[in-house]
């Protein structure tokens, strides 16, 4: 799956300013993360047209671009998560960031950005986890 990410700078305004554009494109958000330092913030989306939503920001002088990430499956019982990473950390594959995904479904789901993508599906499938895809969510 694709994820839009966008640097923002860590002032007021410039965390709506992106999402306007977004909205004015008709671009759905599904899911979302914004993480921050002193000066600047990162937006990690999954939306349903990344590569218009990629060229909108970048018009309007965002630094966007895409990433490849796992949408993860799970169970909503106790351990789950933890079952999940430990499948990808058995792997030696390190779990660079993680947020959760909203889905239309009654599974839980995790967005994952690990170090080795192949590597990761590999685990979490020989772990028994299933994957969303972008025709799942939208």
């Amino acid at each position: 799956m694709k994820q839009l990410s966008v640097f923002l700078e860590n002032r007021e305004g410039r965390l709506e300013e992106a999402l306007r554009i977004l909205k004015e494109e008709g671009i759905n958000i599904i899911s979302m993360s914004v993480a921050d330092t002193a000066e600047y913030g990162m937006l990690r989306l999954i939306v349903n047209d990344v590569e218009k939503g990629k060229n909108a920001l970048q018009k309007e002088g965002f630094s966007a671009h895409l990433s490849d990430v796992i949408a993860v499956k799970m169970p909503h019982v106790v351990g789950s998560l933890h079952d999940a990473l430990s499948a990808v950390s058995k792997a030696n594959i390190n779990v660079e960031y993680l947020y959760a995904l909203c889905t239309r479904t009654d599974e839980a789901a995790i967005v994952i950005k690990p170090s080795d993508t192949e590597g990761a599906v590999k685990a979490l499938k020989d772990a028994g986890f299933g994957f969303f895809t972008d025709g799942d969510l939208f």
